[in-house]
């Protein structure tokens, strides 16, 4: 509940896309995750929860009032989750003030096992991140219209890019009212619609020529 009332920026990654992202990616705890796109640091706090304390993320983001604001809403997360837990949140996200186009000095060191890209040109930063992207591991893409994942795919057929396009899907909940008296049942006024398309990218071994 706490990404639906937290402060916002940019639009946040709802919790039935955040969890269906997760899936397509099979993060285990102990891995390692690129995000580029913190915004509002939604998907930060899910990824976080995800890899565990052993586990890292490394969130990049170009805008200095979404980078700030990402921050600040993963820290009261970790200070309110302590009023309540014995333990502490793991402190695994690093949030980093950068385009990620720019960062391919950084990706040379470092091997991730996921990437999440929710940017409105994740074609731009294919080329940067999926040399560090291990082989078979998958890029989960957040886009809010289709045009954009054509654009995603058209970018990856004309340059080669190393990626197999799993699956696209966007997910809806149909919500229900149900009460015993009078005997209502029917679908609710309220339902969680479309709200993004999930792109699945598998990177895949090219083969030698």
């Amino acid at each position: 509940e706490y990404v639906l009332l937290m402060a916002r920026g940019a639009a946040i990654a709802y919790p039935k896309d955040a969890s269906a992202m997760l899936m397509m990616m099979d993060l285990h705890p102990g891995d390692t995750v690129l995000e580029s796109g913190s915004g509002s640091g939604a998907l930060s706090l899910y990824l976080s929860r995800a890899v565990g304390s052993k586990g890292r993320v490394v969130s990049y983001e170009i805008r200095e009032d979404h980078h700030n604001l990402a921050k600040k809403n993963y820290r009261q997360w970790r200070a309110s989750w302590e009023i309540g837990h014995m333990e502490e949140w793991p402190d695994n996200v690093d949030f980093i003030l950068k385009d990620i186009t720019a960062a391919a000095e950084d990706m040379r060191s470092v091997t991730f096992d996921a990437i999440v890209l929710d940017m409105l040109n994740p074609q731009a930063a294919l080329p940067v991140v999926y040399p560090s992207l291990k082989h078979g591991g998958v890029c989960a893409v957040y886009l809010a219209n289709i045009t954009q994942v054509i654009a995603l795919l058209d970018r990856i057929r004309t340059r080669k890019l190393p990626f197999l396009c799993e699956r696209i899907i966007d997910v809806t909940h149909r919500n229900w009212l149900v009460l015993p008296v009078p005997y209502i049942a029917r679908p609710s006024y309220w339902q969680d619609a479309h709200s993004a398309f999930l792109t699945k990218l598998r990177k895949f071994q090219p083969p030698l020529s």
